[in-house]
């Protein structure tokens, strides 16, 4: 499992191997994390391990995300993203594995944290990869790996409620590790053009100095601000507004859809009109959306009116992780793609619990209007520190000097 010689010339992977080799690799990584978030139940019912427990298990893996996205995704800057997918992948896999042998709380706890390192480790190294390939076509590529990894984790649903009933809690994860395992060899075949220059800087926070990086981690950010408010009221406000079973419990699937069709394109649009410029009007309408959330009295117009959201976040969801590619030099992508994994882990589960807290103390209305501010705040935050870059945006098939 060696590196490519970074002295001799790479040959670029066409764009329909990217898709199929690491496009199928994220799609893998994240419908383990859909498998978890759909079997928590049959943990407390056949395991009897509480509700409490198991938020815990779902927020370490977050945890273990943040870590391992600020600390390891460097290493892939420094000539070692492939190896360092193949065994983000293998982590991955043995904390599957883990989890799915498991009975009790602690070990399923460990499994979790191993399974989030093993992501946390291997997404940046897989961005960083696919930027350098084909730099030409960076919104396309970043819109499809958007694609898959939507993909993966809406597939964790269906692969769990396939599974669970006749072969019980193991299966679901034992499949997914399977698949994953299966991609590897293909993972191998893809030559990459490794670094041969040695960063200096251990982490990569330094980035952030960049004004612009900042302002598209900022934005990267409120957008899984915005997920992690919608998944944690979803289920109850349908709930509490009495909204039909198959509404509550396809939306969010039903939501995920356009982002998996739209994902490619807009993230074409992105690399044209302009990330900052696509990223603007995309999270300044989610906020005024999710204001509206709050004032909806049935689970009836929230989810029409969440269709229409879904369509938006598809064409432009993309955005920052195509600013980041153009904004950072091409030797510190995984870096810098690790750090706004890790702000949206964090920004994620902050706004997850806020939300919620919020909802149980003071209702629909104070839950989602706070939660619009919130991302408001953060979106003008985020354009004004990239208000230098701006007008920045990259023609399909320009040659590209990062």
């Amino acid at each position: 499992m060696t590196s490519e010689d970074s002295t001799q010339p790479v040959v670029p992977p066409s764009p329909l191997v990217l898709l199929f080799a690491f496009g199928g690799l994220m799609a893998a990584l994240a419908s383990g994390y859909g498998v978890l978030f759909t079997i928590v139940a049959d943990f407390r019912d056949q395991y009897g391990i509480s509700e409490t427990a198991i938020g815990f298990v779902i927020g370490l893996g977050f945890i273990a995300g943040f870590l391992s996205q600020i600390t390891l995704a460097p290493l892939a800057d420094r000539g070692h993203a492939k190896k360092l997918v193949f065994i983000g992948v293998l982590v991955n896999v043995a904390g599957l594995l883990l989890m799915a042998l498991s009975t009790t709380l602690t070990p399923i706890l460990i499994g979790r944290f191993i399974s989030g390192i093993g992501i946390g480790a291997a997404s940046p190294a897989v961005k960083r990869i696919v930027i350098l390939a084909d730099p030409n076509n960076l919104g396309q590529n970043m819109g499809r790996l958007l694609a898959a990894d939507v993909f993966g984790f809406a597939t964790g649903p269906a692969i769990s409620a396939i599974l669970v009933g006749p072969f019980g809690i193991p299966a679901p994860f034992i499949v997914v590790a399977a698949i994953t395992l299966i991609l590897l060899p293909i993972v191998a075949r893809v030559p990459v053009q490794e670094s041969v220059e040695q960063s200096e800087h251990r982490f990569a926070l330094d980035l952030l100095k960049i004004r612009p990086f900042a302002g598209a981690a900022m934005l990267g950010a409120v957008a899984f601000a915005m997920i992690g408010a919608f998944d944690a009221l979803w289920d109850v406000v349908h709930k509490d507004l009495g909204t039909t079973d198959w509404i509550a419990n396809l939306g969010i699937t039903l939501f995920g859809l356009p982002l998996i069709f739209l994902g490619p394109p807009g993230g074409r649009l992105a690399q044209t009109f302009g990330p900052f410029k696509l990223s603007s009007i995309g999270l300044l309408f989610a906020s005024a959306i999710m204001c509206l959330y709050g004032f909806l009295p049935s689970g009836g117009l929230i989810f029409a009116v969440a269709m229409v959201h879904a369509i938006s976040d598809g064409l432009t969801i993309s955005s920052a992780g195509v600013a980041v590619g153009m904004v950072v030099p091409t030797d510190r992508q995984a870096g810098a793609h690790g750090v706004v994994g890790a702000a949206q882990a964090i920004s994620a589960g902050i706004m997850a619990a806020m939300t919620g807290a919020l909802y149980e103390a003071y209702g629909q209305t104070t839950a989602y209007v706070v939660a619009a501010a919130v991302m408001l705040v953060m979106t003008v935050t985020g354009l004004w520190l990239a208000r230098s870059a701006w007008d920045i945006s990259r023609p399909i098939g320009s040659s590209v000097n990062n």
